[in-house]
């Protein structure tokens, strides 16, 4: 089944309306290569259903949020971003200086989970890490 397939029918069998408009921002999350704004998200949608209305994607945005379907992510700019929950986890480090986004590696992340597991005994939930400073080249300029 794909995966956008099983977010519509998470979002059904939770007896929510498939209307056209959410099937389209499924698909807009499912179809790209990294986070979306809703602005992004609003854009590519607009192409086909040129009478969506922006907070409707905000709408439909909070209701993926809430359902555990999509994943919200500050990268310190002013502009949430968003991915869906069936493209993993993602982790970044984002500079400070020059804006500069970096993916970090997973297994990074999974080492400092289980690290502070083992250190402090607390279950640290890492589905979207951002961490800012500033990247080699700010870093030596500074």
């Amino acid at each position: 089944m794909h995966k956008q397939n099983s977010i519509a029918g998470e979002l059904a069998n939770d007896g929510f309306r498939l209307t056209p408009q959410r099937v389209l921002i499924l698909e807009a999350l499912d179809m790209a290569e990294g986070h979306m704004s809703a602005e992004d998200i609003y854009a590519e949608v607009g192409q086909e259903y040129p009478n969506i209305n922006i907070s409707t994607v905000y709408r439909t945005l909070e209701l993926l949020k809430g359902q555990g379907l999509v994943l919200e992510t500050d990268m310190g700019d002013g502009r949430l971003r968003y991915h869906s929950v069936n493209k993993g986890s993602r982790h970044y480090l984002v500079c400070r200086k020059c804006g500069k986004i970096t993916d970090l590696s997973e297994d990074m992340v999974r080492e400092q989970e289980q690290s502070i597991l083992k250190k402090y005994g607390f279950a640290a939930d890492f589905k979207n890490l951002v961490i800012y400073g500033h990247c080699r080249k700010c870093g030596d300029s500074a």
